[in-house]
């Protein structure tokens, strides 16, 4: 009691928020770190020069197709407008992981977060479908926000500044949209999240599963039902109560993060979930953070609150960029209520407030494309055929579901999309079977094998399969049966391949 007393006492009650910036902080600066080590390794072999989807034809083609590349600027904002290469993209991304280390460890200003944003915005915008995931444009939204907790120049832990009420508000409004956006999206959309049953199919058909998933999946079903319905009530009731009194903020806060933490275990959702926490540590104020903090931390925090110095400046830049945020906030408001209801759209070019869901949709059997090469010279009933490996994504039945969330294995998630369409809906998967004809060293750092180290395969195919989890106790952790034919036996020197290849201009050699 003596030690709330204490935190009251420096916190002002409960309207303090300096401990609320710091975690904050700490947090968005972890997930920044994630999301370009992720664009250190995979940005050159997807959308460099001689990548998956180039994105210098990328931007080729805006350009062309709004007539300037003026009007291209102002359509997809990017710094690679002024040039794009692949060192260039190396060094971008590794330069925007260092200065996220750099927030991590307790250092940040407007500047720096600034910088942060356009650095991540810029590859976003040219990421294509490796990057159109709701959570770029959530974290794109997250970091814009943070921009304004900071002060300016002042970049310690706990600057002079006091954290900006209205900022702090603007966290709770997006968290609220997450989660809203993301419960309406369900009870709108897929009927078994109506009748309770989404979560007998989910874990065994979510992107990549991991070895937690499976005893979910084989979990009671009753217990299925009571996590929809909780579902339904972490997601649409529990963040109307992040504008209401303290007691409910707090506890609002832990039901809506303690939800997060359990994705986090049931799947690897890349840093999704990690990303969602942020705005939920707008729920907590520093009387209730103070208690499970370190005490170094905490008496740093008092420090600063008594050397206050307010900032007219500051308050207003928050006034006018909370006007702007409620102005933008119009069409998701709207399209929340809408019948027609969009996941995970943004209204402005530059991602500043956007609409959000997940799962709409939950499918009931797992298929996966397997690819398959051979070294042969003429296919015939006895050709022996090897499996390519995806680092994440279940092939071998007998491999163990990895761990790898926050980290996102991006190729692993388009194949996962691909196999519920054909390949004239994903032709990138056509220059993915050419780079693998050719060896391409950057095609297969995407991937954990190559059955072929010394020389290309002559043949490549990709067929379908459906996984189902193996029962709990036998050794393989999946069971598979051949469904068909995804892509046909090609060769390198397969004529209409070729053609088709030079008329995309990814015939490289």
């Amino acid at each position: 009691m003596n030690q709330q007393r204490v935190l009251e006492r420096f916190f002002a009650l409960g309207n303090s928020y300096w401990l609320t910036r710091f975690v904050i902080l700490r947090l968005l600066g972890f997930v920044y770190a994630v999301a370009f080590l992720v664009a250190a390794n995979q940005l050159v072999p997807l959308i460099g020069e001689h990548g998956l989807t180039p994105a210098r034809d990328f931007l080729s083609v805006v350009q062309t197709q709004l007539g300037s590349r003026s009007a291209g600027m102002l359509r997809i904002p990017t710094l690679f407008w002024f040039g794009i290469s692949d060192n260039g993209l190396l060094i971008f991304s590794w330069i925007g992981f260092a200065l996220s280390l750099v927030v991590l460890g307790g250092y940040a200003n407007a500047i720096l977060l600034a910088v942060l944003w356009a650095m991540y915005m810029s590859i976003v915008h040219v990421g294509q479908i490796w990057y159109g995931y709701g959570w770029e444009i959530q974290l794109l939204e997250t970091g814009f926000l943070s921009i304004f907790l900071c002060p300016l120049l002042d970049g310690r832990p706990f600057p002079k500044s006091r954290p900006p009420i209205l900022v702090i508000w603007l966290f709770r409004w997006l968290g609220f949209r997450i989660m809203v956006g993301a419960g309406l999206i369900k009870l709108r959309g897929d009927p078994c999240w109506r009748d309770l049953t989404c979560l007998y199919y989910h874990y065994e058909t979510q992107p990549i599963p991991n070895p937690i998933s499976l005893y979910l999946h084989f979990a009671p079903r009753w217990f299925h039902k009571f996590e929809v319905v909780w579902n339904h009530f972490v997601e649409l009731i529990v963040p109307w109560f992040s504008f209401g009194p303290r007691t409910a903020r707090h506890v609002a806060g832990v039901l809506l993060i303690t939800f997060q933490i359990f994705l986090i275990i049931s799947g690897n959702l890349s840093f999704l979930n990690y990303l969602t926490i942020i705005p939920f540590l707008a729920c907590f104020d520093d009387t209730f953070l103070g208690r499970f903090l370190p005490r170094p931390i905490v008496r740093r925090a008092q420090s600063a609150a008594q050397n206050l110095q307010p900032s007219r400046i500051s308050n207003g830049i928050a006034v006018a960029l909370t006007i702007m945020v409620i102005w933008l906030s119009i069409p998701t408001v709207l399209n929340l209520a809408s019948g027609r209801q969009l996941m995970n759209y943004s209204y402005d070019p530059l991602d500043l407030v956007n609409t959000y869901g997940a799962f709409g949709t939950v499918g009931r059997e797992r298929d996966e494309i397997v690819f398959e090469g051979t070294d042969d010279a003429l296919i015939t009933g006895d050709t022996q055929w090897k499996e390519y490996e995806f680092k994440a994504k279940p092939g071998d039945p007998n491999r163990r579901p990895p761990f790898v969330a926050p980290y996102q294995p991006r190729i692993d998630w388009q194949i996962w999309f691909a196999a519920m369409s054909s390949p004239a809906e994903y032709p990138w998967t056509l220059h993915f079977v050419w780079k693998l004809l050719h060896n391409d060293r950057g095609t297969l750092s995407l991937i954990a094998n190559n059955p072929f180290p010394d020389a290309p395969p002559h043949y490549i195919r990709a067929r379908l399969y459906r996984y189902r989890f193996a029962p709990i106790g036998e050794k393989p952790w999946w069971k598979r049966e051949p469904v068909g034919e995804w892509l046909p036996v090609l060769s390198a020197d397969n004529p209409q391949f070729r053609r088709l290849l030079e008329s995309m201009d990814w015939l490289d050699e």
